[in-house]
């Protein structure tokens, strides 16, 4: 029963970093760690932290919940919506990065509103991947300022 998954995160990391056409070099530089631990960690031989996830899912331009979920940081089957729609948002290439931001706002507005609390992990503990906070704007919402 073992609770590493790296063996499979690593395989995801290989085929994301080549689908952005970088070499392992260029994907290491890029979210500032070692080539050599990047290396080990494509290769199933090392479990990363959060924060390292977070780096090389920025340097990769992909989720970093879903990373989080391949490397058993996050409850995958709890979580699997959600981690599935944040992604799906963030990799639209129709989409500039404000308006992703700004859907991803509405929609972890709209969880909250109906109970779900997102942006944090199984621990309740918040997710560090570098999403502004979804708390209330201070603006009125629709619902409010309508009659």
């Amino acid at each position: 029963m073992a609770s590493l998954n790296v063996g499979n995160l690593g395989e995801y990391l290989r085929e994301q970093r080549r689908n952005a056409q970088l070499s392992l070099r260029q994907l290491a530089e890029a979210a500032g760690v070692s080539n050599p631990y990047l290396s080990q960690i494509e290769r199933g031989l090392r479990k990363p932290s959060a924060e390292v996830l977070q780096q090389v899912a920025k340097a990769l331009r992909i989720s970093a919940e879903t990373l989080y979920v391949r490397a058993g940081i996050l409850d995958a089957e709890r979580d699997r919506d959600e981690v599935e729609t944040r992604a799906v948002i963030l990799a639209d290439p129709t989409l500039d990065e404000r308006q992703k931001q700004v859907l991803l706002q509405i929609y972890e507005s709209f969880r909250k509103e109906n109970g779900y609390g997102a942006g944090a992990d199984a621990g309740g503990t918040p997710i560090p991947d570098g999403r502004p906070p979804a708390a209330e704007s201070g603006g009125a919402s629709p619902r409010e300022t309508a009659g």
